[in-house]
């Protein structure tokens, strides 16, 4: 049997639409959330350290990502929190795999989005589809160039969160995949 593609999924953005103020329309909870990442960022003493960054969740999000032929993997600076703060509220598992990035925020010399380099490493040379809000022209450029097997790299737009032509893009991607192997 072969192994199905990775697809990477990034916290905010592409699951959490923090730029949406509507999204509770759009069937998304709020919840409160204390990531390290946001709070190494604050003053462990203010208000905003104390209620927590909101966060927008769509509670149908997990079942459909799994209904996709993809082996998921979080690629996100929530790192291994993304399993125990973002998966129980989308109904993800709580152990799926998570880039260790060797250096967050870290200034690419090319220009490039700071997980490029590391989530190609990580891929290994496996299929991918990545969907984030930060991806750019010079990053699909440099995968093209850098990487040996499929790639699609899904821009997210923050405002919108994934949305059904997202998930057809994902199962068109992963489908049009299978077919060339």
């Amino acid at each position: 049997m072969t192994e199905r593609p990775l697809l990477l999924l990034d916290v905010d953005g592409p699951l959490n639409p923090f730029r949406d103020p509507f999204a509770a329309l759009r069937g998304y909870t709020s919840h409160r959330m204390r990531p390290d990442i946001w709070l190494s960022y604050r003053d462990p003493q203010s208000r905003r350290a104390r209620r927590g960054l909101r966060v927008r969740l769509h509670p149908a999000h997990g079942a459909r990502l799994l209904a996709l032929p993809f082996e998921l993997a979080w690629a996100t600076a929530w790192t291994h929190q993304a399993n125990t703060l973002i998966a129980p509220h989308i109904g993800l598992p709580t152990d799926l795999p998570v880039i260790d990035w060797p250096e967050m925020f870290a200034r690419d010399p090319d220009g490039l989005f700071w997980k490029t380099r590391p989530l190609l490493e990580w891929a290994a040379g496996r299929p991918f589809a990545w969907v984030d809000d930060m991806i750019t022209p010079a990053d699909r450029a440099w995968v093209a160039a850098h990487h040996p097997a499929p790639a699609l790299l899904l821009r997210i737009r923050p405002g919108r969160g994934l949305r059904e032509r997202d998930f057809r893009a994902l199962a068109g991607w992963a489908a049009e995949v299978s077919a060339g192997r």
